[in-house]
């Protein structure tokens, strides 16, 4: 049974967290991610210097451009606006938000159990499950996008310093590995994404009835 505290939380999450505000901020998010990631098709990348290096040994017509990363981004870019604006500063933020979780469901844990309060282990253990499971997704960001920005920083303030061709190419996979691992782990560690995946996945490719999801659950459950 849930507690007075407890309920009274739950419901002002519904109030606060509406259908209409996450599409808002899904949509936000999407919006804001397609503008910092394109903005190099905008005209922050390295064409001018590629031309200009193109004219400067005395080649005529247009440049024959290297597909490499590091020869068409802009280090600028990836530093400064990817990395110091958009990439760093929400890592931290997110780091500092965890461990306040972490140190309030911990608290409430350490509660001594009173007959009018209900047992806090039961409903904030849950709650600390699913924490661990939304932390470890970002570790797992940190762990792919890191390695690729730190070989950026060391290419933009160390221009002579030379760099393994092969640890480019493993911090580049590990970027794109990002994506992929965010639904295996959501699928292991938290139940009802599980559910969902499966509905999806027998519904879309098995043809099977699909499984039924308790939408009355009170809490969201996660495998330890």
């Amino acid at each position: 049974m849930l507690t007075a505290e407890q309920n009274r939380t739950k419901r002002k999450y519904k109030t606060v967290v509406t259908q209409r505000r996450a599409a808002v901020a899904i949509a936000g998010c999407w919006i804001l991610s397609l503008v910092v990631g394109l903005t190099p098709m905008f005209g922050w990348n390295n064409l001018s210097a590629v031309e200009e290096a193109w004219a400067a040994n005395g080649s005529v017509g247009e440049p024959v451009i290297k597909c490499e990363f590091e020869q068409v981004i802009s280090m600028e870019y990836m530093v400064y606006f990817n990395f110091f604006v958009w990439v760093l500063p929400p890592l931290l933020l997110m780091v500092l938000i965890y461990l306040e979780v972490f140190y309030l469901i911990r608290k409430q844990l350490n509660k001594k159990v009173s007959a009018s309060s209900g047992d806090p282990q039961k409903y904030y253990g849950k709650e600390l499950k699913i924490a661990k499971s939304l932390a470890l997704i970002l570790f797992l960001f940190a762990l792919s996008w890191l390695p690729l920005h730190i070989l950026n920083c060391i290419t933009l303030f160390c221009p002579t310093c030379q760099k393994p061709s092969i640890l480019i190419y493993i911090a580049i996979f590990l970027t794109h590995g990002n994506s992929a691992m965010n639904p295996i782990v959501y699928a292991f560690r938290i139940h009802k994404f599980r559910v969902t995946f499966l509905k999806i996945w027998n519904d879309h490719f098995r043809c099977q009835p699909k499984p039924t999801i308790d939408d009355d659950l009170p809490e969201e459950k996660a495998d330890d």
